[in-house]
């Protein structure tokens, strides 16, 4: 298993998601993971007292007395130690606050995303051994919680609920559109590495929106270390960098779309826009 960084140097880090990134499990050390991913926005602060904190959250889970229970019970444990107890909620009057996707800044504050919130439960869930996997539901992450074949889905965000079939309905018309319908793959687990993107594509969607195009390459480039085979992501790293003049490697990672893009308009069409930036290099 590859070795959380002793301290949040970013060469460490970028080293540490690499690893992590050339494995093939799909179970990583998730809120280690997104921890590292966090210092690069905040490459002074130390890992000790998140560390402990995620001891202490897992700690008062164990010792809830719902913990013993079943499915529903050990959600109730989950619920009652990271909501209540420590005071974590959604942050739905500033949801687009920065500061809630980044895992320090989320235990700082005790406030989140619900992907950012959904790995706290992971993490602490995985700490009693149990089964807990984050969802592919579109436009608002959840969790499932199992053991053996009882199963539920909960939603961190949203007081932790327990999710029936109609309020995923409900969520999912409110979050991708009134004409929209549940389909089998939005209850599939995905791989921690995707949990793990979907935190970071959080930040890079909202820098780009605000055009802050040299802090966006950054994250884009911290979600590279975790999916270097990803060419849609290299493609944005290329597009980034060219935004910014940074024509060099703007051309490296459109380099790598040609390589790792399968046949077709993608493929195509990064080699086409490499040209013209090899034409500028000239």
């Amino acid at each position: 298993m590859t070795r959380p960084p002793e301290r949040y140097d970013t060469e460490i880090c970028a080293n540490y998601l690499r690893e992590l990134g050339a494995s093939d499990e799909r179970i990583l050390p998730i809120a280690e993971a997104a921890l590292a991913l966090a210092s690069f926005e905040r490459p002074r602060v130390g890992p000790s007292r998140y560390r402990e904190h995620l001891k202490l959250l897992a700690r008062d889970v164990g010792r809830h007395p719902a913990a013993a229970g079943d499915v529903a019970e050990r959600a109730r444990a989950l619920n009652e130690i990271i909501l209540l107890k420590h005071g974590y909620s959604g942050d739905a009057l500033t949801y687009d606050d920065l500061q809630n996707a980044n895992l320090m800044r989320v235990v700082d504050r005790r406030k989140g995303l619900p992907v950012a919130l959904g790995i706290l439960y992971i993490h602490v869930g995985r700490a009693q051994d149990w089964e807990t996997v984050g969802l592919a539901f579109p436009g608002h992450f959840l969790i499932r919680l199992s053991d053996g074949p009882d199963r539920l889905i909960l939603d961190p965000f949203h007081g932790g609920r327990i999710c029936t079939a109609a309020e995923l309905r409900e969520l999912l018309k409110a979050t991708t559109g009134a004409e929209s319908e549940l389909q089998a793959e939005y209850y599939t687990p995905v791989p921690d590495r995707d949990v793990l993107l979907r935190l970071q594509n959080n930040l890079k969607a909202r820098l780009i929106q605000a055009e802050q195009y040299g802090r966006a390459v950054i994250v884009a480039e911290t979600m590279l270390m975790l999916a270097p085979d990803l060419a849609e992501l290299w493609r944005e790293v290329g597009l980034l960098h060219a935004k910014l003049g940074n024509m060099r490697s703007a051309s490296a990672a459109l380099e790598q779309v040609v390589l790792r893009a399968s046949e077709g308009a993608a493929r195509h069409q990064a080699a086409a826009l490499l040209q013209q930036l090899r034409s500028k290099l000239n």
